[in-house]
């Protein structure tokens, strides 16, 4: 048995790095750097769809190596060639 998942009407924010990120392309991406409350760690995000970062990290050489659902997170992979 298979239930439809819901069509999703919001995007965003996509995750794109940690503190660690390399912070030209962190640039790039037009990402910005937060610290949520409660974290020891900062994050990169952007408010743009993951298929649009997808889009902009293949321009630079970056290839999807897997993908998987982690609750209602996605996550890629990627690697750079």
């Amino acid at each position: 048995i298979t239930h439809p998942l819901p069509s999703l009407q919001e995007v965003g924010p996509t995750m794109v790095g940690d503190e660690h990120s390399d912070p030209s392309l962190m640039s790039f991406l037009g990402a910005t750097k937060r610290n949520m409350l409660g974290n020891n760690f900062s994050e990169y995000y952007v408010n743009e769809a993951p298929r649009v970062v997808l889009n902009k990290l293949e321009s630079c050489g970056y290839r999807v190596v897997s993908m998987t659902g982690v609750g209602q997170t996605l996550v890629w992979c990627l690697h750079k060639e």
